[in-house]
């Protein structure tokens, strides 16, 4: 009989959400093999987790948290199967969770931040899995991150939580109107997507890649080779004001850019404010999603 310590009645409660006893008294039963320990809790009904994890979770919720003097911020995305579910308050209330220990934590990467203990005294990951058990879906912490500055971070949620968008300015500055200005430019982020905050950051890969697009596009066109040149240049500056944040034309008053919006705030405060980085979470966005009608779905349940 092989010794069932207590790391392995963690870990097959971490991956099933079953109880501490059941997952003791199952390991027992397979002599400490987790896949067949596995097995005789979704035998029994007990694993609540397991059996769900290929699923898809491709809704959710994004939610940030900021702390007092607006220098530390923390942005989570939690997914869910169904748009239901992520309207549920108990789920609302555990994205906030999330956030809140994502703005303490040190944590570098999601492994680590899901080994944390949660208020309630569990792992985030133990207490993951039983609201999967109470749930009844797959519920995944898909991705959070954390800034701190010494000068100002704003969030912003769009969409009851489908996108979610920090701003962190550098700035010396404490003044409402500053904090104002990144509201104005996580909305501009939550809108607009753009690829980079400013023309510094465009790689040169990037910039040949659209410059052989952009070229053959125009030869495509007929133009002759001798203003083709000069074409692709502008073409591709104008692509650049799509994709730079600061190029782009401010949403509330297109005739002003973010760059000069930026100059505006800062010269009425009297401080230098820089965009430093923005981070843009949007609920499922890279997740393929399921395709199968509703029909097919009840087939597969009833089989079952």
């Amino acid at each position: 009989m092989a010794n069932i310590t207590a790391q392995m009645v963690k870990e097959l409660r971490e991956i099933t959400g079953a109880g501490m006893m059941d997952c003791k008294k199952a390991l027992q039963e397979v002599d400490g093999d987790t896949e067949k320990a596995i097995d005789v809790l979704r035998e029994k009904g007990l694993s609540k987790a397991a059996k769900k994890a290929d699923r898809i979770a491709a809704e959710g919720l994004v939610t940030v948290e900021i702390n007092e003097d607006n220098t530390v911020a923390s942005i989570v995305e939690v997914n869910s199967e169904t748009d239901f579910v992520a309207k549920n308050q108990d789920f609302k209330d555990f994205v906030k969770e999330t956030a809140q220990m994502a703005l303490a934590t040190e944590s570098k990467d999601l492994e680590a931040f899901l080994a944390e203990t949660h208020s309630e005294g569990n792992s985030l990951k133990e207490v993951l899995n039983s609201k999967i058990a109470t749930i009844g879906e797959k519920l995944d912490i898909r991705r959070f991150e954390k800034l701190t500055t010494d000068g100002q971070v704003v969030g912003y949620i769009h969409g009851a939580g489908k996108i979610g968008v920090i701003v962190e300015l550098d700035t010396q500055a404490r003044d409402e109107r500053v904090l104002t200005l990144g509201k104005d430019i996580a909305m501009q982020v939550a809108a607009m997507n753009p690829k980079y905050v400013s023309r510094d950051e465009v790689d040169a890969e990037y910039i040949a890649h659209e410059t052989e697009v952009l070229t053959q596009q125009a030869l495509n066109e007929g133009k002759p080779a001798k203003i083709v040149e000069k074409m692709v240049t502008g073409r591709l500056e104008k692509e650049l004001k799509e994709v730079c944040l600061l190029e782009q034309a401010f949403v509330k008053d297109p005739d002003v850019t973010v760059k000069k919006l930026v100059a505006n705030v800062a010269k009425e405060v009297g401080s230098d404010i820089k965009v430093v980085r923005v981070v843009r979470f949007e609920v499922g966005e890279g997740i393929e999603k399921r395709s199968e009608n509703f029909a097919d779905e009840v087939a597969k349940q009833l089989k079952n």
